[in-house]
């Protein structure tokens, strides 16, 4: 094991056994993020618990480059129960921190606005325009409120960009007032002859 372990225990009597069974589960860590710098096990028995029988906390400060991960559990009465859960919590923050660090994790695409410009009814499908002019494809089953029937050309729309077999997509597409609408020009005041 190459991080460093620290194991605290409050209120609970030392157990080889315990000890034996954190250090296997802090090495297993090790395989889904090889690059943890330190682990801190923290359980405990908090005081004043109401419930009949002693409530194990458990609560892991894991160091790794450029982070430190805390995983802090729902005490439970069994103290091996409770270790499952916090270890298997911190497995899951430390693939995820390793996918982000790869740049595995994909960003959210951007919502895109533009207006309906083209409608086949009859084939469920119509065209919308992006600011930039580009023409995008959408079906019927893109939207999503379901009201394909209420679309008119005209329609403003927001969107995700998504690629399809044939080209770049419409997906998610929904109607509403979801920006801020240019304000309209005021229609010019008819004055007379100046004299």
């Amino acid at each position: 094991m190459r991080l460093q372990l620290q194991i605290t225990t409050r209120d609970i009597p030392h157990s080889e056994a315990l000890e034996s069974h954190i250090r296997k589960k802090a090495e297993k860590l090790e395989t889904f993020y090889p690059n943890i710098i330190g682990c801190r096990v923290v359980i405990e028995v908090p005081h004043k618990h109401k419930q009949q029988g002693r409530m194990f906390n458990v609560r892991l400060d894991i160091t790794v480059p450029g982070k430190e991960l805390v995983v802090n559990r729902e005490p439970d009465e069994d103290v091996y129960v409770a270790l499952r859960d916090a270890f298997g919590a911190a497995k899951r923050q430390l693939e995820d921190y390793g996918r982000r660090q790869r740049g595995e994790i994909k960003a959210h695409a951007p919502v895109l606005h533009g207006r309906v410009v083209r409608l086949m009814p009859e084939e469920g499908y119509g065209f919308v325009a992006t600011p930039d002019g580009q023409e995008l494809y959408f079906h019927r089953e893109n939207l999503a409120n379901n009201n394909f029937e209420q679309l008119e050309e005209g329609s403003e729309v927001q969107f995700l960009e998504d690629i399809g077999s044939e080209g770049f997509q419409a997906k998610r597409v929904s109607t509403g007032k979801h920006h801020v609408e240019e304000p309209e020009e005021a229609e010019p005041r008819l004055t007379g002859p100046a004299r």
